[in-house]
């Protein structure tokens, strides 16, 4: 009897307890339930403000658009003093977007509380006259990162599928930059295709960049190129599948988004003279003013008019060779007779000075004296993956690899190339590098 009793009184105190945390957890529910759902714009309740969006105008300052809102010279000028070491008023660019939020209160004059200029998509500064007081604050929006994998086909460039797959267009310009020492993407033909992984960087919804490559897969006819990242002497680089360097003695072309007019030929009919004559360089076509660059490391031994060939640069490289740059608009700032330059330096701007037909760049080269096809020249890979970083790479290469043709395991996914710590064997450890993603996604 004593035993039932016991059980009798168990039973009822976990009634009890089971009662009380059902009450509990519905109490929660309805106080989440009654809890007001404030609209938050730039870190600030907003639900009782009225809401002006503008854009700063060309010519116009923060002091004269504040005073469209009500705000007083001496408040301007304070603000000014008051922003000097945080954000100065100066730095407001036109056709940046700004926002005023405005009390909406019936019983008092409406008045500005809080005028916020966004520097760029991510940057912003909230300036703030609440209560006559003057506040001046940085801040950045939540950027979310994404992980992307991609694959497309060419029809007729990178950049004209890009734009079809409704892919970032800063996706075309980051290959470019990866495999310009390797692919002529000049000369890539319909059919070839491409595999990528990267970082999509999103505000919201809203796309706003993209972040690293993790690496890619760039099929030219029947050959293979990857870009593998890895770090080596303190660098990430991106490397090919068997660890040679996707940087090369030369840039594949000086210049991008362009297309080739004309070819090395030994006997050409010239668009102006009609006459056949040698041609031994590659002319780009590209609209006056694009940039050209350095194809190699160098010194620069000719700057000024040449002839038929207009505005010239030359520059002499390593290994006996000299490069010629043709028909420029202008040189770049710093350029002169002496001046060392650097692979991918700015160095001048597409032009059509001297004898030519349209815009376009002449781009030549010399060994030892003699001229050679630009788009033939034998290319040096630089330094390899060294021996005591084979195994690290390997298996950050077979990852990535696995990823780009869609058979990796989450498990497999490499996204630190700095201090992820993965075992290759029983007795060595391997560290790899950083940035996040947050979501795996295929793009079609």
């Amino acid at each position: 009897m004593k035993q039932f009793k016991y059980i009798t009184y168990a039973v009822i105190t976990l009634s009890v307890i089971f009662s009380c945390n059902r009450n509990t957890t519905e109490q929660q529910e309805q106080q989440q339930e009654q809890e007001p759902q404030h609209t938050i714009l730039y870190g600030i309740i907003a639900d009782d403000y009225k809401i002006e969006n503008g854009e700063i105008g060309k010519g116009e300052t923060l002091g004269k658009i504040l005073s469209r809102y009500g705000v007083s010279a001496t408040t301007i000028d304070k603000l000014d003093k008051a922003a000097k070491d945080i954000f100065p008023l100066r730095q407001i660019r036109a056709e940046r977007p700004f926002t005023a939020l405005i009390t909406n209160d019936s019983t008092s004059t409406p008045h500005l509380d809080y005028f916020v200029y966004e520097k760029d998509v991510v940057e912003y500064v909230v300036f703030g006259f609440k209560n006559d007081s003057i506040t001046i604050e940085k801040d950045e929006k939540d950027v979310t990162i994404r992980r992307q994998r991609c694959s497309s086909t060419i029809e007729s460039s990178l950049w004209g599928a890009i734009m079809r797959d409704n892919l970032p267009y800063s996706l075309a310009a980051e290959m470019e930059d990866i495999y310009q020492w390797t692919i002529d993407f000049f000369g890539i033909q319909k059919g070839d295709h491409f595999t990528v992984i990267y970082d999509e960087k999103l505000i919201d919804t809203t796309h706003i960049g993209i972040g690293r490559i993790w690496g890619a897969k760039f099929t030219c006819g029947e050959k293979d190129i990857y870009a593998i990242p890895f770090k080596q002497n303190g660098k990430i680089q991106y490397w090919e599948y068997n660890g040679a360097s996707l940087r090369k003695q030369l840039l594949k072309a000086p210049l991008k988004f362009t297309r080739i007019s004309s070819r090395f030929s030994r006997s050409r009919l010239h668009p102006v003279h009609r006459v056949y004559r040698p041609h031994l360089g590659v002319d780009y076509a590209a609209p006056t003013g694009t940039p050209v660059h350095a194809v190699a490391d160098g010194v620069v031994t000719f700057k000024g008019w040449g002839g038929g060939g207009g505005n010239t640069l030359k520059i002499k490289h390593a290994g006996n060779l000299v490069t010629g740059y043709l028909h420029l608009s202008r040189f770049a700032k710093g350029i002169s007779q002496g001046t060392r330059v650097s692979q991918g330096q700015l160095i001048g701007y597409v032009g059509s000075t001297g004898t030519s037909t349209g815009p376009h760049l002449d781009y030549r080269i010399w060994k030892n004296g003699v001229n050679i096809d630009p788009l033939k020249v034998p290319q040096e890979p630089a330094e390899p993956i060294a021996k005591q970083n084979e195994a690290a790479f390997n298996v950050i290469r077979d990852r990535i690899v696995a990823e780009l043709n869609g058979t990796a395991t989450p498990d497999m996914i490499v996204t630190q190339l700095d201090s992820l710590t993965m075992p290759v064997d029983s007795t060595a450890t391997i560290k790899t590098d950083s940035s996040k993603a947050t979501e795996n996604k295929e793009v079609k």
